[in-house]
């Protein structure tokens, strides 16, 4: 009848835990209310969690909304061979490698770095999508070896850091936080070394934000995000331990305009 009904979208599936995920391309479009959108409902334990990511799609929903698949289009990526060393941000590492009370540690405090990172203010935003249950979940997907936590230490405290999923070779950004200046960026750029060495080509970063576009990320078409996963999540990932000598994948690192 009316070009209203006509131009609405597609009802958003309810999943019944267990249920497999619909294919990415039914996820909303850019002309839609919520572009990325692709399902409801589910499980946010470890083997639903698992699918989502081989498969391009991350839970993201608000505290008192039922867990939200999403699958974007384009998606945000940061190849780590285009990461932007900011001088400013060369010389904060610099400082930081050669002081003897500062290290990067992977995997000590992954509950402290979720929770600070559902604990931390961001601007434009009222409340954290890092509700309760996603804490459990993650935590769950972390005891399985699945997810991961990069920490800043300095004089013995937790500084700063960032949390990620991993699936063989394929890596997947979640959320960062800082107590001090550069905190978060030393954690990131410890991941990008890291994922250098281990022959890791990008993180994904799901969303576009101005912060992760100054830092050199990107967007890609979806289609192409899910290839390059479907390939990276078959490989055998790398033992996540940080070695102080990983720092050398950084040089030489062309400087970025401040």
């Amino acid at each position: 009848m009316s070009s209203a009904r006509s131009n609405a979208p597609n009802p958003v599936p309810w999943l019944v835990p267990g249920e497999a995920f619909p294919p990415v391309s039914q996820a909303w479009g850019a002309m839609d209310p919520a572009p990325g959108l692709l399902a409801a409902g589910g499980s946010l334990d470890v083997d639903s969690l698992l699918e989502a990511y081989r498969h391009g799609i991350f839970p993201w929903f608000s505290e008192g909304q039922p867990v939200l698949w999403w699958s974007t289009d384009p998606r945000m990526v940061l190849r780590v061979d285009a990461f932007r060393l900011h001088r400013s941000l060369r010389k904060t590492i610099a400082n930081f490698i050669v002081k003897t009370s500062a290290e990067v540690r992977f995997d000590t405090r992954f509950s402290e770095v979720i929770r600070t990172c559902s604990g931390s203010l961001r601007p434009g935003q009222s409340g954290t999508w890092i509700v309760a249950d996603m804490v459990q979940a993650y935590e769950a997907l972390h005891h399985a070896g699945y997810a991961h936590s990069v920490e800043t230490w300095i004089d013995g405290q937790l500084v700063g850091g960032l949390y990620c999923v991993a699936i063989g070779n394929a890596v997947f950004g979640e959320s960062m936080f800082t107590r001090v200046p550069d905190a978060s960026k030393i954690a990131l750029a410890a991941l990008v070394c890291f994922c250098r060495v281990h022959g890791i080509p990008l993180v994904d970063c799901q969303q576009n934000t101005s912060h992760l576009a100054s830092l050199g990320a990107r967007e890609i078409t979806r289609s192409a995000f899910c290839a390059q996963v479907a390939v990276n999540a078959r490989l055998t990932g790398p033992v996540w331990q940080f070695d102080p000598h990983y720092w050398t994948a950084l040089q030489p690192q062309p400087l970025a305009t401040p």
